[in-house]
């Protein structure tokens, strides 16, 4: 039942949705799909054990920095964000601020939330924010709100986390032994084996990938010996796509160092130049990518944040606070140089890359199509809108931008990007955004109204493009 009886949220049945063309395609053609959500950092452990969340603090504001960072503007103080406050008294802060983030999408992402998951029909506010904590907190008392709970009541039908090459995958595999219908597999995120930027941390990094190897790393070519190995262990047990994120893609013309003598330098703990780490960076990942197309796996590449932007806060709350934001970086020519030393060979494997600087919208649009060769719809990917783009202006400018510069139609869709177990509306509201972008070509126009084939495109954007694209079914998966 709703919790409130006033029913004043804008939060309709077309909210959204400009016209009857729109409200149509959504209703019918996009509402009730199911989600694959191919890229998101939930904790596999939650998922697997099923865990239930004790208060709505802990679910809904528990590391999420979008959130965070509006408390701060606001003037909220970080003990009732990150610090020691209640969980109470952190709910009752983000109550007061939320009424003023109007314009900004956690207004709208708030109130979905509040309504899909809850059944609340109000607007949250500091009045009504005691009330609603004890509401929101019975309702997680049910058994139907455990983390399995919550996904199915979305329709998510897989889930792909994201893993560092060092993972046991133990999660992924006592989750597969259970026989559930929900598919949750891992995505293979390989940052640290090529961040050569801090040595000692490399170091590191490089004996907890040796242990799960199973020897010692000597040198660049054990190195890349350990990442084939790791690749292999993961393919085993279901992983299908690796992610990246990265400031930019690198390209070399010339063999410009010896990548073992860097690989030495590191070692020994000197530091190296720029150009030393890019061109580590590229080396390494360039053999990856060959090893992803020998597997048959999916790439994805977000590319262009600005990360660790506040030294200070960095350093008393430490990375994914809330502290970076859109660089500026420059992409084309080296984007376009790296995936050509791949396709060189036809070792170029289906690849989705991801914008966060809306500058670039173009680029990213055009580059997709220079390396489309007909052997996969859409093999190459201009990916939706993400961080500061995942918002309906970030969405209708990369629908669009894509639209004009590829084929909208071939499109794998949205995915949360997100660590809270009650961010799935977010693709209920890029399918809303989506299904009113083409409403309104219909009433300007300019798409005929042929409700069928329009529908049968929204739902492949929606559902089966991505069905179509992943391989989300692996057999043989060794438990």
């Amino acid at each position: 039942m709703p919790y409130s009886s006033t029913k004043v949220s804008f939060i309709s049945e077309n909210f959204l949705l400009q016209n009857e063309y729109a409200s149509i395609l959504y209703h019918q053609y996009a509402k009730d799909l199911p989600i694959i959500d191919y890229h998101n950092h939930l904790p596999p452990a939650e998922i697997n054990a099923d865990k239930k969340f004790e208060n709505i603090s802990k679910i809904w504001l528990a590391g999420d920095h979008y959130k965070w960072r509006a408390m701060r503007a606001f003037g909220i103080t970080e003990s009732f964000i990150t610090g020691d406050a209640s969980d109470e008294d952190k709910f009752k802060s983000w109550a007061k601020t939320l009424p003023y983030t109007l314009r900004n999408p956690l207004y709208h992402w708030s109130h979905l939330e509040l309504k899909r998951y809850f059944g609340f029909e109000d607007l949250l506010s500091e009045a009504n924010a005691k009330e609603v904590y004890k509401h929101c907190n019975g309702i997680l008392e049910q058994d139907s709100y455990s983390t399995q709970g919550l996904l199915a009541k979305m329709k998510v039908e897989v889930v792909c986390s994201t893993d560092d090459p060092i993972d046991s995958l133990d999660q992924h595999i006592s989750f597969h032994k259970k026989g559930k219908d929900l598919g949750m597999y891992p995505a293979f995120r390989p940052d640290k084996s090529y961040a050569v930027e801090n040595p000692s941390a490399y170091q590191s990094y490089l004996s907890s990938l040796g242990e799960a190897a199973g020897f010692e790393i000597t040198s660049f070519e054990k190195l890349l010996e350990a990442m084939s190995k790791r690749i292999d262990y993961f393919h085993e047990r279901g992983c299908r796509l690796s992610d990246h994120g990265l400031e930019q893609l690198y390209f070399f013309k010339e063999n410009s160092f010896s990548i073992e003598s860097i690989f030495s330098q590191v070692l020994s703990g000197k530091p190296l130049t720029s150009e030393e780490v890019n061109f580590f960076k590229y080396t390494t990942l360039l053999a990856l990518c060959k090893m992803y197309h020998a597997k048959g796996w999916v790439q994805q590449f977000h590319l262009g944040a600005l990360r660790n932007t506040n030294e200070r806060s960095l350093r008393i709350l430490g990375p994914d606070t809330g502290y970076d934001s859109i660089g500026d970086f420059d992409q084309a020519k080296a984007m376009s140089g790296f995936f050509n030393e791949l396709n060189l060979e036809d070792q170029l494997t289906k690849t989705v890359i991801y914008n966060l600087n809306p500058r670039d919208n173009e680029i990213f649009a055009t580059m997709i199509g220079n390396y489309n060769d007909g052997s996969v719809k859409g093999k190459i990917q201009f990916g939706s809108g993400w961080w500061y783009l995942d918002q309906k202006d970030g969405m209708e400018k990369q629908i669009n931008t894509l639209s004009n510069m590829g084929l909208i139609s071939c499109f794998i869709g949205m995915l949360t990007d997100s660590r809270s177990f009650l961010s799935f509306p977010r693709h209920e509201y890029f399918r809303r955004i989506l299904c009113n972008l083409f409403g309104q070509d219909v009433a300007n126009g300019e798409l005929p109204w042929d409700e069928k084939w329009l529908g049968g495109i929204i739902s492949d954007i929606c559902y089966h493009n991505a069905k179509n694209y992943f391989d989300f079914s692996p057999k043989n998966i060794q438990v």
